[in-house]
């Protein structure tokens, strides 16, 4: 911490330095859930913002899930539940986070050069209940989404006084109980919790232990809010479908029992928004850890000992941005932005180990990471035709401690076209470069520290009587890159990809008491050559329904299905489709409220997730057998909660 802790604390003085120019507000904009009229306002068809009243009746197996109120966007789950989730947007299998940025409360929470994989995103951070609205935007074609937002940028938003005070009991089969609770001790001050834990359905107790904090003081215009989440569980990794069918391995059970981790985030930040001077300045400093231990070819590189490995990252985070509103005259108005961010990593490491018990060290590095970025976008409205220009320019630099360094620069041009044809009818033009770094240890090996993807995108939106419906064709190209694989401590090389698709999205309102939602995507993906890219997955379809059944009583229904994917590149073996039903009814009891959650209504024994790879069981040959290797859904769940308002 000590060698960049002075670099640090002068990057957050500077980004904290006041301006005083007054700007012109823009209005945010709402393109999914409860929202205004859009037209006039979006620059794509593919970005918006949710509310929590829509997502505050969400059936939800895990706080991750929460991404999935994100037209498009799915979340699921390969090993135990507190390792961060696996994402699938735009034809991209985002591994856990490699191409999606997301924040919370202006803070990025992606880890570049992780121990487990590039851009790690883990979103157990996240207490739902805490959250008030969630903004998205797809595509590389905002100017102010740097690193990861390729396929798309998610930004979580807490609230400085959350949905009244209150506390919450859960409990449920598998062990399932889970207490949460906020209080504001006065105007300017908010304490919160999130306590849970879970035996979980498998063969093999999970044992999840998991504790959320949240803590804010408004202070001079300025909210401060100190976030603490820590977490251990013991994990059931992906099985290979040989053993199940041969019945020698039930579809919940573990090969290697001892896998699982444990993991903590701190985050300390301060943000202040002068609306007055069109200001938005946050600043930040995180601690972070993890130990995971994963086994996924149990005996076929050690046959005596097995293949387990433990993963490891410590680090502290240091960094803020500050965003400005100007109203230029004549017309036009203009957002710019800069931010500086240093990843301080003391060890990031990979060892063999058996039973959690370390046997060889493979990799321990130390990194010192850092990036700096510069933006800005005009906007000017021509009749009906509204113009955005922007331009960004980001920096990044790492030093591998004993291995070298390396340096990066991109500069990214941004459009955006949006013309008004009716009161009721809109139409999108956008195009642009973005780009996700990559592993800090794969660069110093030979691949570029930084590589871009360029996209475009023709979308619209109608919307009359009830009725919001939007469209988008969108098209990307990402750059030849060689992606560090943490789990083996590898760098390996993968080409150019090129990946089109359609989204459609509705939301109907027939009545006052029946909220209907729906949004299909398609995509096409494939490497330069032609070949398939594996777990791209070609289809997500989801719909949701909110009935107020009495004025007490409101029933929420989520349909989600996961189309199939390619495992390998000549599409030969392939994926099973995925669909899963959720369920949560509630009834206002006045200063209290009872729910009813039913996780997997149909019991569906679909997989969350499945790879193609050789892997070797005891007494199988020394080369080992490839398989389909698959983490099956959870099976339905009952929980059951009361709320009581303070």
């Amino acid at each position: 911490m000590t060698r960049v802790a002075p670099l640090a604390l002068s990057l957050l003085a500077l980004l904290s330095a006041p301006l005083a120019v007054r700007a012109q507000e823009v209005e945010a904009i709402s393109v999914w859930g409860r929202r205004a009229n859009d037209l006039g306002r979006a620059t794509s068809a593919s970005e918006g913002r949710v509310s929590y009243s829509d997502f505050a009746v969400r059936p939800l197996l895990r706080p991750g899930e929460l991404i999935e109120a994100v037209p498009g966007l799915a979340a699921t789950q390969h090993s135990g539940a507190g390792k961060a989730n696996q994402y699938f947007l735009r034809g991209f299998n985002l591994d856990h986070g490699t191409d999606l940025a997301a924040s919370l409360d202006g803070v990025p929470l992606n880890l570049p050069t992780h121990g487990h994989g590039q851009g790690y995103l883990d979103l157990n951070i996240l207490t739902p209940e805490f959250v008030h609205d969630i903004a998205f935007k797809k595509g590389p074609y905002a100017a102010e989404n740097g690193d990861f937002a390729t396929a798309g940028a998610v930004a979580f938003e807490t609230a400085d006084h959350l949905h009244g005070d209150g506390l919450q009991a859960w409990v449920g089969e598998n062990g399932y109980y889970r207490g949460v609770g906020s209080k504001a001790l006065n105007q300017n001050l908010l304490l919160a919790a999130d306590l849970s834990t879970s035996r979980g359905a498998w063969t093999t107790a999970e044992n999840l232990r998991k504790i959320n904090l949240l803590g804010r003081a408004l202070v001079g215009g300025w909210s401060i809010t100190a976030l603490a989440y820590d977490a251990r569980w013991n994990a059931t990794d992906q099985i290979p479908l040989r053993a199940v069918e041969a019945g020698t391995l039930g579809r919940l059970d573990a090969v290697d029992p001892t896998d699982g981790g444990t993991t903590s985030r701190y985050i300390l930040s301060a943000r202040r928004r002068d609306l007055l001077h069109g200001l938005d300045t946050v600043v930040y400093v995180q601690r972070y850890t993890l130990d995971l231990y994963s086994n996924f070819t149990y005996f076929l590189d050690d046959p005596v000992h097995g293949d387990q490995f433990e993963q490891v990252d410590r680090r502290w985070v240091y960094g803020g941005s500050v965003i400005k509103r100007w109203s230029l005259g004549d017309g036009w108005s203009a957002r710019t932005g800069a931010s500086l961010r240093v990843d301080d990593i003391g060890r990031v490491g990979l060892y063999h180990t058996t039973a959690r018990v370390r046997r060889e060290t493979v990799r321990q590095d130390a990194v010192t990471e850092w990036s700096a970025a510069t933006w800005g976008e005009a906007s000017r409205r021509f009749g009906k035709l509204d113009a955005t220009l922007g331009l960004r320019a980001d920096a990044m630099g790492a030093d591998v401690q004993d291995k070298g360094r390396v340096s990066d620069l991109l500069v990214s041009p941004k459009l955006a076209l949006a013309w008004r044809a009716s009161k009721t009818f809109e139409l999108y033009a956008d195009a642009g470069r973005g780009f996700h770094s990559n592993d800090a240890r794969g660069a110093i090996a030979g691949a570029p520290l930084l590589s871009p993807t360029d996209g475009a995108e023709l979308g619209l939106r109608w919307k009359a009587r009830g009725l919001t419906v939007t469209a988008a064709a969108w098209a990307l190209r990402v750059a030849s890159e060689l992606v560090y694989a943490g789990d083996s401590g590898f760098t390996e090389a993968s080409g150019e990809t090129r990946r089109r698709g359609l989204e459609l999205l509705a939301d109907w309102r027939p009545t006052a008491r029946l909220s209907l939602t729906g949004s299909y995507a398609a995509t096409h993906a494939r490497f330069a050559n032609g070949d398939r890219i594996p777990n791209a997955v070609d289809s997500v379809l989801s719909a949701g329904a909110v009935w107020k059944l009495t004025g007490a009583s409101t029933l929420s229904l989520t349909w989600r299905r996961l189309g199939s994917a390619p495992l390998i590149e000549d599409d030969s073996v392939r994926s099973r489709a995925s669909g899963l039903v959720n369920a949560l009814l509630t009834h206002d009891l006045g200063k209290a409220s009872l729910m009813i959650e039913v996780l997997n209504v149909t019991n569906s024994k679909a997989d969350d997730i499945a790879y193609f790879y050789a892997s070797r069981l005891p007494g199988e040959p020394a080369a080992g057998v490839d398989d389909v290797h698959f983490h099956p859904v959870e099976p339905r769940a009952v929980r059951a909660g009361v709320r009581i308002n303070f």
